[in-house]
């Protein structure tokens, strides 16, 4: 049987994109909007691959903006469950920033999204099996 340690590991889920023009805003970087909806995206997939089940966004704890990501740039964005409950669990998501034609790497951007497991009647159920 997997431990729930080895299931996070297993669950942490990376995912890379570029940031065109068509992401970005007037000033040019990523549009706040879009960057949430990309975290929410990768925060579903990592619960899901944790849970194997149904899952639902039911809120967000925050979301922190540290850096504006510049058009012309590659982001990774990283989900990871830090906490289970009975039906609920959380994920914590970073976004990193890269520079394409150099190393440079730092975060830009943290948030906590929260996901109850459901039924096919979108009723809640255990989230662990």
């Amino acid at each position: 049987m997997i431990t729930s340690e080895e299931r996070i590991a297993q669950s942490t889920t990376h995912i890379f994109k570029a940031v065109f023009p068509n992401t970005t805003n007037h000033y040019d970087t990523l549009f706040g909007g879009t960057a949430m909806h990309l975290m929410d995206e990768v925060a579903f997939i990592t619960a899901t691959r944790f849970s194997r089940q149904r899952v639902v966004t039911v809120s967000t704890d925050r979301i922190d903006f540290k850096k504006a990501i510049p058009a012309g740039t590659i982001i990774e964005l990283i989900g990871k469950v830090y906490h289970v409950g009975h039906t609920s669990l959380k994920v914590h998501v970073e976004v990193y920033m890269e520079q394409m034609y150099s190393d440079d790497r730092e975060k830009a951007i943290s948030g906590n999204f929260v996901f109850v497991a459901v039924d096919e009647h979108k009723n809640p159920v255990p989230v662990a099996r």
